[in-house]
């Protein structure tokens, strides 16, 4: 301490000191009997002691002075405050146009009405977890006025005190502001008075709950007396639990709620169904709008409320020129459109001030936080972006080389699943994650500058794991083909991995078409074509594949034309290349007969069919399946010369091999057996053709599937023999279903849907309804004449077929003009002695009869049936028809 001397002087000086001190003796005296009553209540009378010495003091004059001097100076009485009424210290007003989530606020109503109750809301940012706890926090009020609720931002330890801090000045704790107090000690002592009312506090955003559970300082480990007193251990092991009071935690994390409450306290709170997430929009905007528009609107934005909010008041604020139609117009333009609309940052008057209102930062500020975390789990995250978002499966989400199925594994799965970024399917292995959040993780991963790394990890899992299109293969293909179709959308960087991405396409294609998914099978190969001839060039072999399997495709929708271009552009490489006698040279030689089959050219087919079998028996055996093919389709094209007989036998050799090399139910078993049941067919054989037929379809429906198209063409081949044998309800039903399921999956214009019609058309007539039989026949007609051509066999079985119904309509004009138009052509095109030439000779004679003229009609029919004895046998169905009708005209002559 300075000390305070008074120097010597003249005598008046010191008289003045003197009188000072009688001053100040006498003020003292009176300052003793205050301090006398002071002493009866210290706290309402606060002093401060001062004690003066030495010479740098300045504030007090005095005489001489040897000694210190010590004083008291008394404050001003400090008052009690006034206790406040229970009230709430929520930071947001409430939202009018608040839409609840089912039942959830039911759910918070029970946990939370439970003594002492901890109760956790779990789900991924913009779910709206914290305008459920808003809600609730005005209906606690509502519902008991005195209760106290607390609101606490618990984003990190400096919010939380904040929030602490008000909510002791809300309620006025004492000494709340001296310095040094605990200030959370300070209103967890006030918490824990059960004399105090009913009490809610909800603790928002507790993602990284370290803060409180983690152990203080040793320091502050020592619990001092008084208001100024400190926690032992952490917070929240000091969280007060009485009977009056209940907490309520919002987080994004699972795990970070598993350290604060029991399991059976957590609360999920996931996106909104369809019902409420309409609901949240149309009170947003508060205006008319389309149902249907917002509809596709919240499903797009998958059900989450904050994207929903978000775009309600993108379209609020741009209204009337943007409308809920031209805002998913936009959205659905690229994935930048996407992200710049699901960036947009609107003012969001119930979201915390620190908190993003785009729901795509929203998520990326758990994904840095992942990353700083446990960056193998933000690496599983990136690589799952990129596939499809359901039915993830985990062969696909590791990395042979550094990312084996281990404990690791798992516990990046439950920190992705803690925050909801994915989850479980009940198939227990395989996952699944929203597509937004896939769209936040690429354009977080673009961010850093790792994008790419991530979508080529992607394309090398898919080609590791996509396998050949055997049929064995088929399960574990459906698993991985949608994943394919999403890597479609996102080409690579690099000559060497474009190859890969291609063959992945191509690979996939392949199975597309032979599950009969002809739309995606053909998107898949264009794109692979296309890239491979950039890459690799036009004369390379993955680049020939795949142009022969595009080829192939156009063939099973029935474009001959372009298929029939794109094989003999093959072969002629192939050959050049390969040779004319590789495997891969005779099969594009074999799909080039097929299509002249179904052109109707049989000469040409039937000439490059012989050599491709011929050649493939010597070079690579008889029971190859390739050579087996090559059979088949021979078979076919005899078919359809009407050589039933080389057909047949050439059918049942191709059947009986493939059920021993390949099994009774393989589809290519289930095909020979189809293609059997067909010459069946056409000889008349119905019995013999009904149950090969009925074997097949039932077989397909559960091997293929319902919608397959070749369950489709056994429907119909069913409903044919049907039709033939007088079953027509049961034909008639058959032939409808096939044709309303072949229209969505094949097309209207498919070959098998045309001939489905046609048939059915048939029934129609069969049973006397004429009219429908002649709109469906015509519109058959007209179909295949611009589809396949005028001369195309089938276009001419369709006019034959509406002459046929003209003329059981008593049109005999228009019917013998169709009827000798379509023999003439059919004898020009398919031969004097084809079955078809011959149906339409035996036609015509009817004609001629029934117009009496009867000399060229026995005529024509005596030819006939010399012909059809000569073609189809003597015991031909035909032929017995006809030769009845020749003798009954003759012997009435």
């Amino acid at each position: 301490m300075s000390s305070l001397t008074a120097s010597s002087g003249s005598t008046a000086p010191h008289r003045q000191v003197g009188r000072r001190s009688e001053a100040w003796s006498e003020a003292a005296a009176a300052g003793g009997q205050r301090h006398k009553q002071r002493e009866l209540n210290p706290l309402a009378y606060p002093k401060i002691t001062t004690t003066f010495s030495g010479s740098g003091n300045r504030a007090l004059q005095v005489g001489y002075n040897a000694g210190n001097i010590k004083t008291s100076i008394y404050l001003p009485i400090e008052r009690p405050e006034t206790l406040p009424s229970p009230l709430s210290t929520v930071p947001f007003r409430r939202d009018r146009a608040f839409v609840p989530h089912g039942t959830l606020l039911d759910q918070i109503h029970r946990k939370c009405s439970t003594t002492a109750s901890r109760t956790a809301l779990v789900g991924l940012g913009g779910t709206g977890k914290s305008q459920l706890a808003i809600e609730y926090s005005y209906r606690v009020r509502d519902r008991s006025p005195q209760a106290w609720v607390f609101w606490v931002h618990a984003s990190n330890a400096a919010r939380f005190e904040t929030s602490y801090r008000d909510i002791a000045d809300q309620v006025k704790i004492p000494h709340r502001t001296k310095p040094g107090v605990d200030i959370c000690k300070l209103v967890h002592d006030w918490l824990r008075d059960e004399k105090k009312n009913k009490w809610v506090l909800i603790l928002d955003n507790v993602d990284n709950p370290n803060f409180l559970v983690r152990n203080l300082p040793t320091s502050q480990k020592v619990q001092a007396d008084g208001p100024g007193g400190r926690y032992i251990g952490p917070l929240w092991r000091n969280m007060p639990t009485n009977q009056n009071g209940s907490i309520l935690i919002t987080t994004r994390s699972r795990s970070a709620a598993l350290k604060l409450v029991e399991e059976d306290d957590i609360i999920q709170v996931d996106p909104m169904d369809e019902e409420h997430a309409i609901s949240l929009f149309k009170k947003k905007v508060r205006s008319r709008i389309n149902q249907k528009d917002v509809a596709d609107l919240v499903k797009t934005l998958e059900y989450m409320p904050l994207a929903i909010v978000q775009a309600a008041t993108y379209i609020l604020r741009r209204a009337p020129r943007c409308t809920v139609r031209e805002y998913l117009k936009k959205f659905q333009q690229s994935d930048q459109s996407r992200t710049s609309l699901l960036n947009y940052e609107a003012e969001h008057l119930r979201r915390d001030q620190e908190a993003k209102n785009s729901i795509i930062i929203t998520w990326q500020i758990s994904f840095d936080y992942i990353s700083s975390t446990q960056q193998s789990a933000a690496d599983l995250l990136s690589l799952m972006s990129f596939f499809d978002r359901q039915g993830i499966p985990m062969a696909l989400l590791q990395d042979q080389s550094r990312y084996e199925y281990n404990e690791r594994v798992e516990n990046d799965i439950l920190t992705l699943r803690d925050f909801s970024f994915i989850s479980v399917n009940v198939d227990a292995t395989t996952f699944e994650m929203h597509r937004l959040v896939q769209l936040a993780t690429r354009k977080w991963l673009e961010a850093r500058g790792q994008l790419e790394r991530w979508r080529q990890q992607s394309i090398k899992n898919l080609s590791r794991e996509f396998p050949t299109v055997k049929y064995e293969n088929w399960a574990k293909c459906q698993v991985i083909f949608p994943h394919v179709k999403s890597a479609m959308l996102q080409p690579p960087k690099g000559k060497q991995l474009l190859h890969e991405w291609a063959s992945i396409l191509q690979n996939a294609a392949n199975y597309s078409r032979a599950k009969g998914d002809y739309s995606d099978a053909e998107r898949m190969s264009v794109k692979a074509t296309s890239t491979l001839k950039e890459v690799l060039g036009r004369d390379h072999l993955d680049t020939l594949r795949s142009i022969a399997n595009l080829a192939l495709t156009f063939s099973s929708q029935g474009r001959w034309k372009e298929a029939e271009k794109l094989q003999v552009q093959v072969i002629e490489t192939r050959k050049r290349l390969l040779g004319q006698e590789h495997p891969e040279t005779l099969i594009s030689m074999d799909n080039l007969a097929f299509i002249y089959t179904n052109q109707g050219r049989w000469k040409e087919a039937e000439k490059l069919g012989v050599q491709v079998m011929e050649t493939g028996k010597r070079v690579i055996g008889q029971k190859h399946p390739t050579t087996l093919t090559s059979m088949a389709n021979l078979a076919l094209t005899y078919e359809k010369q009407g050589r039933w007989k080389e057909a047949e036998k050439l059918g049942m050799q191709v059947m009986e091999t493939r059920k021993k090399v390949l099994g009774q139910e393989h589809p290519e078993t289930l095909t020979s057996i189809n293609h059997l049941s067909s010459i069946y067919i056409n000889q008349g054989r119905w019995k013999e053709a009904e149950k090969p037929q009925m074997q097949v379809m039932e077989t397909r429906k559960r091997v293929l599937g319902q919608k397959h198209p070749e369950t489709l063409i056994s429907m119909a081949d069913l409903a044919s023999i049907y039709t033939n044998q007088g079953r027509w309800k049961e034909a008639e039903k058959l032939g409808v279903q096939m044709i309303e399921t072949g229209k969505r999956v094949i097309g209207q214009e498919h070959p098998s849907i045309l001939t489905s019609m046609a048939n059915l058309a048939l029934t129609y007539e069969k049973q006397g309804r004429w009219k429908e039989a002649e709109r469906l026949g015509m519109q058959v007609m007209e179909t295949r004449k611009r589809v396949l051509g005028q001369e195309h066999p089938g276009t001419l079985t369709s006019i034959n077929n509406l002459a046929s119904t003209f003329w059981n309509q008593g049109q005999q004009k228009e019917a013998e003009k169709l009827y000798m138009e379509v023999m003439e052509t059919r004898k020009r095109v398919l031969g004097q002695e084809h079955p078809s030439t011959l149906i339409s000779m035996n036609n015509l004679a009817y004609i001629l009869k029934e117009q009496g003229r009867k000399e060229e009609a026995i005529k024509l029919m005596a030819e006939c049936v010399q012909l059809t004895n000569r073609v189809l046998g003597t015991k031909h169905p035909n032929a017995l028809s006809s030769a009845a009708t020749l003798a009954t005209w003759q012997s009435v002559r």
